[in-house]
């Protein structure tokens, strides 16, 4: 995404951003809910689920009907996590200036889920930067970085 240039309290210029993360950072604390099958192990089941319905389709006499809510339904459990995939993708904020003569660069970073929360951090930060010269609070995901 661009980066917006926000004008602190303090004089302070602002670069602010935020940025999709395509794979979920592993963190200290969560770094033993990380381990999974793999892509192998998805490749083989999403592939075989395909198969299974192929396979299905192909063998259904020409005389079955399937009402129009079932084919419905099947597209929208197939759509459902895909979908929930893209909406619940993290999201990297980061807020950072090279500071002046008096005052430290500094930056601070945060991952936040989803697009809609991402954007609304994002108005955040910059109206508190606009309003008390820092990009985080108390229980704000942004977290300063040396």
């Amino acid at each position: 995404m661009g980066t917006k240039t926000v004008a602190g309290v303090d004089g302070r210029t602002w670069q602010v951003r935020r940025n999709i993360e395509w794979s979920v950072p592993a963190t200290g604390d969560d770094f033993e809910h990380d381990v999974d099958g793999g892509r192998g192990a998805a490749v083989l089941i999403l592939s075989a689920l395909f198969l299974f319905w192929v396979i299905l389709i192909v063998w259904t006499p020409s005389l079955v009907h399937i009402p129009w809510f079932l084919v419905v339904l099947a597209v929208a459990v197939l759509l459902f996590f895909p979908i929930r995939w893209w909406l619940r993708r993290p999201w990297t904020v980061v807020a950072e200036t090279a500071g002046s003569y008096d005052q430290p660069a500094e930056r601070w970073t945060g991952l936040v889920r989803g697009g809609a929360k991402a954007r609304e951090e994002l108005r955040i930060v910059v109206r508190r930067l606009r309003t008390q010269g820092t990009p985080g609070h108390a229980d704000s995901p942004l977290q300063p970085v040396n």
